[in-house]
C-alpha cells in the first residue's frame, strides 16, 4: 500500500461569500453591500457590510472576515479576518466555521492550531459543508489534530464526493486504490478518479489532468471487462447514490 500525504484544499477553495443575511429588515443594504463586492467595488461593500457585521448579521460578519482575509478594500489583516469569521462560526455559519478551522491550520491570524481546526471543520462538515467534509477527511488521513484513521478519512471523503466534490472524489479514488479505510478495489478507484476527472472546472487543469494519470493508471490494473464495469458505474453514477455504496 502506498502512504500519500494529502494536502487541504487550495486557498481559492475556502474564500466564497455568505449569501444570506441574517437581518431582513436590512436585506436590501445587505444585498447592494454583496452587487459591490461582487463588481469589485470593495470600499462600497465594505461600507455595507461593516455596520450590519456591528449589528450582528452573520452573514455580513462572514463576508467583512473574508475582505480582511483577501485585503479587499482594507489592509489584509488576518487577525481581524479570524474575528469576524468567529463571529459568524458562533451564530452557526458552515462556511464561517470552515474557514476559521483553516485560519487555525494555517496559523493565520491566530496560533496554528490543528485540534482547533479539526473543531471548526467538523461543526462545517456536520452541516453538510462539502470543503469542510473534504478538510476533516484529510485531518484523518494524515493524522493532524486527530489519531489518523483511514476509515473516518473516508466517511467524510465519500460525503464531500457524494456533493459532487472532484477533489474528495480523486483522494477516495486513490484510498480505493491503496486499500486505505477500505478494501482495496481497483473498479471502485477508477470510477471516482473518473468522475473527478470529469468535474474538475477547466479553471483547475493542473488538479484535472492529475485525476486523469491517476484514473489511466488505474486503468492499466484493470481487465477490459472490470474497466468497462467501471466506466459503466462512473456513467450511472448520481450525487444521491453515493452514501449508499
Amino acid at each position: 500500500m502506498v502512504k500519500r500525504t494529502i494536502r487541504l484544499a487550495a486557498l481559492a477553495a475556502v474564500l466564497t461569500l455568505a449569501l444570506a443575511s441574517a437581518l431582513p429588515v436590512a436585506a436590501q443594504t445587505f444585498e447592494e453591500a454583496l452587487a459591490a463586492y461582487e463588481r469589485g467595488d470593495y470600499d462600497a461593500a465594505y461600507r455595507g457590510f461593516r455596520p450590519l457585521a456591528e449589528q450582528g448579521d452573520a452573514a455580513a460578519q462572514h463576508n467583512l472576515g473574508l475582505m480582511y482575509h483577501n485585503g479587499e478594500g482594507v489592509p489584509q489583516d488576518y487577525a481581524e479576518a479570524v474575528k469576524w469569521y468567529r463571529r459568524a462560526a458562533g451564530q452557526g455559519v458552515a462556511i464561517a466555521q470552515h474557514n476559521l478551522g483553516f485560519m487555525y491550520y494555517n496559523g493565520e491570524g491566530v496560533p496554528q492550531d490543528y485540534a482547533e481546526a479539526v473543531k471548526w471543520y467538523r461543526l462545517a462538515a456536520e452541516q453538510g459543508y462539502a470543503a469542510a467534509q473534504n478538510n476533516l477527511g484529510r485531518m484523518y488521513y494524515n493524522g493532524k489534530g486527530v489519531p489518523q484513521d483511514y476509515a473516518e478519512a473516508v466517511k467524510w471523503y465519500r460525503l464531500a464526493a457524494g456533493q459532487g466534490d472532484a477533489t474528495a472524489q480523486n483522494i477516495l479514488g486513490l484510498m480505493y486504490e491503496d486499500g486505505h479505510g477500505v478494501p482495496q478495489d481497483y473498479v471502485r478507484a477508477h470510477m471516482w478518479l473518473n468522475l473527478a476527472a470529469s468535474r474538475y472546472p477547466a479553471t483547475v487543469k493542473e488538479n484535472r489532468e492529475e485525476a486523469a494519470r491517476n484514473r489511466d493508471r488505474v486503468a492499466r490494473l484493470l481487465s477490459p471487462e472490470a474497466l468497462a464495469r467501471a466506466q459503466r458505474m462512473a456513467r450511472e453514477w448520481r450525487p444521491a447514490e453515493a452514501d449508499a455504496e
